[in-house]
């Protein structure tokens, strides 16, 4: 995919129909373009889940994904310019922006967006409880 010409790259056009992620958005996590930015960055980065997929598509700067693995210890993932990434409903997850406090990313969903987070203890949701039998499965 090329972040570049995300308005008309036919690959991501494909992935789009494929996984029927019909909304999409673009936010720029910036002190300068984020409204209330420093409360943002510390609610990004409060330990959480959500009970859709959470699909985002970097267009520009970079940050981390920080995910637990199956004995719940911290994962770091560095997202730039070009990556994408599915955080599965149901993984405790956050994010925080680099030293360069700057990126801008595609939001995508399966139908209407849902920003609800849930913080962590979180255990008796259904996503929870699915993702983590699917941990069981694959180990």
């Amino acid at each position: 995919m090329d972040a570049d010409k995300y308005e008309n790259d036919p690959e991501l056009e494909k992935i789009r129909r494929e996984r029927n992620y019909s909304w999409m958005d673009i936010v720029t996590i910036t002190k300068d373009k984020l409204p209330d930015y420093e409360e943002k960055i510390k609610m990004f980065y409060e330990e959480h889940l959500h009970l859709d997929d959470e699909i985002r598509y970097i267009l520009d700067g970079s940050g981390y994904f920080d995910v637990r693995d199956a004995e719940d210890k911290w994962i770091r993932i560095s997202m730039e310019k070009g990556d994408m990434i599915t955080l599965p409903a149901g993984i405790y997850h956050r994010f925080t922006v680099d030293e360069k406090n700057y990126v801008k990313a595609m939001r995508l969903f399966v139908g209407d967006p849902v920003w609800t987070a849930y913080n962590r203890p979180a255990e008796h949701f259904d996503a929870r409880k699915q993702y983590m039998k699917f941990l069981a499965q694959t180990a």
